[in-house]
């Protein structure tokens, strides 16, 4: 059944091949977006390895490709609250995704601006949502993009679950109750920090008022291209691939791409969750399609394929390319080495199928750096943004700014 979607922030990485989904499957899909990341770009002095048409070329050529039409409104929703609340009053639409939020965990610790910039629009952004919902008195769904990191980098010891904790509390005659609480937060940056922000909004307006929401808890996104994204030459998505937006794997291709060193920061003991940008939006879709009941507490599901150490997906990209590897000072104040264990049963549980990185890790990604390697800005690729002043000291240390340090030897049997 037909659905009216509102994707907020739908010209982004995950924004935009969603939006390009839920219009394939038949979905009346505007987009809400006030092309922000494009301005961080050209704030930056950067651009996507990929080249990316203008949001207007995107949609022309997507109504070519598909014969389908996206509509779409520019607007900033952190900043312009009654406009935003006037649309929503005015498309009343059934499902509402939320990705208009600063994703770069390096971006938000880059200045006191960035801080400032993150917070105020990712958590003014998200409570204009619920605020506007409720004024318009609106039952719709809302499926919002969170992250894996509020959980920590620090380690739990053992599978975290999805969202809640069951616990016992000892009451006043000391007797063990049951509960079940939502896990405690332990944000890695000013980024994650405002995600766990969003999860105390939706447990309120959920609680209070009856917003059904979804909240994804979202690993490490690899791969740029989707099935519709492939449509069309100008509807090809971003890959980011310098210090402040680039992810992990996206550094490590462009680096054997160029014969740049593979840069770990730190000891690459740090696991982190992986998922496949075609698994991204077809978890979305699911999403959607399995929305919690009105009045039911906000439904949290760890939307992650597998978990891997960064040294280890560095051996990966090595074992193919050849390219050699440097352990660098790491920008960030984490753990040197940690697990990471999710639970990924709802989503598994759905019919979902991950793609892994051992089974196409380069059957696209690798030729589009290759392809695209010309584009690169070889002074982009470290990172600059420090979590602290003793970080930042350790990054500027003249030995160490040359990325000439010694390899950490590999531990046998350390692969996830």
């Amino acid at each position: 059944m037909s659905k009216k979607i509102l994707v907020l922030g739908g010209d982004g990485f995950c924004g935009w091949p969603t939006a390009l989904h839920l219009s394939q499957l038949g979905n009346d899909v505007m987009i809400v977006d006030n092309v922000s990341r494009r301005r961080i770009d050209a704030e930056m002095g950067a651009q996507s390895l990929t080249p990316i048409s203008t949001i207007d070329v995107r949609l022309s050529s997507w109504k070519e490709a598909s014969g389908n039409v996206i509509r779409y409104q520019y607007l900033d929703i952190a900043a312009d609250y009654p406009r935003f609340a006037a649309l929503i009053d005015r498309e009343r639409p059934d499902a509402v995704v939320h990705f208009a939020e600063q994703r770069s965990a390096p971006f938000s610790m880059r200045g006191q601006v960035e801080k400032r910039y993150t917070v105020d629009n990712n958590v003014g952004g998200t409570h204009n949502l619920m605020v506007a919902l409720v004024e318009a008195d609106l039952d719709c769904h809302v499926v919002h993009l969170g992250t894996m990191g509020v959980y920590g980098y620090y380690g739990a010891g053992f599978e975290i679950p999805e969202g809640y904790l069951k616990v016992k509390i000892p009451d006043d005659d000391d007797i063990l109750r049951d509960q079940e609480i939502l896990f405690p937060t332990q944000p890695g940056s000013v980024y994650h920090m405002t995600k766990s922000l969003d999860q105390l909004l939706f447990q309120y307006y959920a609680h209070n008022d009856g917003v059904r929401v979804t909240d994804l808890h979202q690993g490490i996104v690899w791969g740029t291209q989707t099935q519709e994204t492939r449509l069309h030459p100008a509807l090809m998505n971003r890959f980011d691939y310098e210090g402040e937006y680039g992810t992990v794997l996206n550094r490590f291709l462009v680096e054997a791409a160029i014969g740049h060193p593979l840069t770990i920061h730190g000891t690459g003991g740090q696991t982190r969750a992986f998922i496949h940008i075609e698994d991204t939006v077809r978890c979305v879709e699911l999403a959607i399609a399995n929305p919690p009941s009105r009045g039911d507490r906000v439904k949290i599901l760890n939307q992650a394929a597998e978990t891997l150490r960064v040294r280890d997906l560095a051996e990966l990209v090595s074992e193919v390319t050849g390219a050699t590897v440097n352990f660098v000072p790491n920008p960030r104040k984490e753990a040197d080495e940690n697990d990471l264990k999710v639970s990924n049963a709802t989503f598994r549980g759905l019919g979902l199928h991950p793609i892994l990185l051992t089974d196409a890790l380069f059957a696209e990604t690798l030729e589009i750096s290759n392809r695209y390697a010309d584009r690169v800005d070889r002074s982009q690729i470290r990172a600059r943004s420090a979590w602290n002043r003793s970080r930042r000291a350790a990054m500027d240390e003249p030995d160490r700014a040359t990325l000439e340090v010694e390899p950490r030897p590999s531990v046998e049997g350390e692969r996830r």
